[in-house]
């Protein structure tokens, strides 16, 4: 097996997209960033691509936009120790590695024992994939688009989700930009549940070659309770899936019963559970 390096985001889907798609809603983060490279490449100051190959086909992927994590797409999972090895030997230095279980925990074990760091589990995450909404029972308000005019309440609410959500230590998003990108219909969007006033948000982005992304959804804990998340999330997979998208896919927390309960009751299935680890230094 071999490891290359890739510069041109265009270059590396082309390559990868053949045996990802096999499984599109497992490898949704690598082809969506990947995407978000090739058509938007403002959005990552800095990027780095590699292609797992045996025999001249395809094995596996990988991407990191620094400072976040790598995100490792190895359907065998066998092919982990020799990417730890190319890695290595380029003295990269990871934070921590995303992917899905099992080929997450084959790297993150191999790069222990390669480099001698600690492995630590930030989060656990499952994927869903929606393909049909179920009917959704009826919520009081109506869904409308995000505009400009929303961008401070915007602010705020994706600030206050990532305070919630993300796990600590995680490498943290600069919110004003993506916020500024989703609104300039660029690199996603969001969509507001108004009842009154603006009770609820969710978002979309990573655009893969059939799907996109659904998140973040955040609700106010005001407001919670009533089904707008339920409701803003229905609407904008709605929207995403009559605008020529195949699937809607999420992320939810695991350890979050609530929100696993809300996706699967408007009709996401799982597909699987991925793992988001940070590397630790052990003190000498």
């Amino acid at each position: 097996m071999v490891v290359k390096d890739l510069d041109d985001p265009g270059t590396f889907l082309e390559a990868v997209v053949p045996l990802l798609l096999e499984d599109e809603a497992r490898h949704n983060l690598i082809l969506g960033i990947a995407g978000t490279l090739r058509d938007y490449p403002s959005t990552y100051s800095e990027y780095r691509l590699w292609l797992v190959e045996d025999g001249g086909r395809l094995a596996g992927a990988a991407l990191q936009t620094p400072p976040f994590n790598l995100v490792v797409a190895l359907p065998s999972a066998s092919e982990a120790p020799v990417l730890v090895d190319a890695l290595h030997a380029e003295g990269v230095e990871l934070p921590g590695v995303t992917g899905a279980v099992p080929e997450v925990d084959a790297f993150s074990r191999a790069w222990e024992d390669r480099t001698g760091v600690r492995r630590r589990q930030r989060m656990a995450q499952r994927i869903y994939r929606l393909t049909g909404l179920r009917r959704v029972e009826r919520v009081p308000g109506r869904p409308r688009p995000a505009t400009g005019l929303d961008r401070s309440l915007l602010l705020a609410w994706i600030t206050a989700f990532g305070d919630e959500a993300t796990a600590e230590g995680t490498p943290g998003r600069e919110t004003e930009r993506v916020v500024d990108q989703r609104l300039s219909g660029g690199v996603g969007g969001f969509t507001i549940w108004e009842d009154g006033a603006p009770v609820s948000v969710a978002g979309w982005g990573g655009t893969t070659p059939n799907g996109v992304r659904i998140g973040p959804v955040y609700t106010p804990p005001e407001h919670r309770r009533r089904g707008y998340g339920s409701a803003v999330t229905a609407a904008v997979s709605a929207e995403r899936l009559a605008s020529g998208r195949t699937f809607c896919f999420l992320y939810t927390d695991v350890a979050n019963p609530t929100s696993n309960k809300i996706y699967t009751d408007i009709g996401y299935e799982p597909v699987c559970d991925s793992i988001d680890y940070a590397f630790d230094r052990l003190s000498a």
